[in-house]
């Protein structure tokens, strides 16, 4: 995203509202719903959800946490909820800014379900 799109959210000055506020509300709806977008996903107990944000120069970058009771990982609902609080960051600032793109979502680290604990080895490219 453009540095002075940064800059608005740093601010709080975008028209629509609170972007990261409003992003981290939607990233945790997302992931207490990820079953019911992903079609071969199965529903979990989804326990905590975090959704947290870095504002560079000239992008945000979004991370998610998911913690669950249940026998598997909860790596979907942390890819979801990345993605949705990422749309949303797009969504309120595409008046300003419409060049932003939703690069590089990924998965970190997933512990728990019958693969165990997996950690991703290379880094990402940044932007």
């Amino acid at each position: 995203m453009a540095a002075t799109t940064t800059s608005a959210v740093a601010a709080n000055t975008v028209n629509k509202g609170d972007v990261l506020a409003t992003a981290r509300v939607a990233g945790i709806q997302a992931a207490k719903q990820a079953a019911s977008l992903l079609p071969m996903s199965h529903p979990v107990l989804v326990g905590n959800v975090y959704v947290n944000f870095t504002i560079a120069d000239a992008h945000i970058e979004v991370e998610a946490s998911v913690d669950t009771i249940d026998r598997t990982g909860v790596e979907m609902e942390a890819l979801t909820a990345v993605t949705v609080a990422a749309l949303t960051v797009y969504d309120m600032c595409k008046s300003i800014d419409r060049s932003m793109t939703i690069e590089a979502v990924a998965l970190w680290e997933k512990s728990g379900g019958r693969s165990g604990v997996w950690r991703r080895d290379d880094e990402l490219p940044q932007p």
